[in-house]
């Protein structure tokens, strides 16, 4: 099943948000766009804030929740950007402990400056 945000980037490039392969929940890269209205912040903490809420987004329409996380990566062109994240990353993922890598690159658009990838595994009784 593939989840769409409405994000213009998914009709452009074409892929979706979030795919459900079985138990697994892969959510795409998502970056710091307001979906709804496509703007974004040009401070990287706003930033990190919203790719949260479009992930949390993605993962809600899959059934699960941050809980549910287990893998996460941050991707940000300025290393020196990612510190300042990590009270609102560990809001999230402070409980879950999900395996995390962080990597230093470039991103689709210069405005972008943290995107981040997660897979999460529904939980089936």
């Amino acid at each position: 099943m593939s989840i769409l945000s409405g994000s213009t980037f998914e009709e452009q490039i074409g892929y979706a948000r979030a795919v459900v392969d079985g138990d697994w929940v892969h959510v795409s890269g998502t970056t710091g766009f307001d979906y709804t209205t496509m703007t974004i912040s040009d401070d990287v903490v706003e930033q990190a804030e919203q790719c949260l809420r479009n992930i949390e987004a993605a993962l809600v329409k899959a059934k699960c929740t941050f809980a549910d996380v287990v893998r996460v990566r941050y991707l940000l062109p300025d290393r020196a950007d990612f510190e300042p994240c990590w009270p609102t990353l560990r809001r999230a993922f402070g409980e879950v402990r999900p395996a995390a890598t962080m990597l230093m690159c470039g991103l689709a658009d210069p405005r972008m400056k943290i995107e981040i990838e997660v897979y999460a595994r529904l939980v089936t009784a």
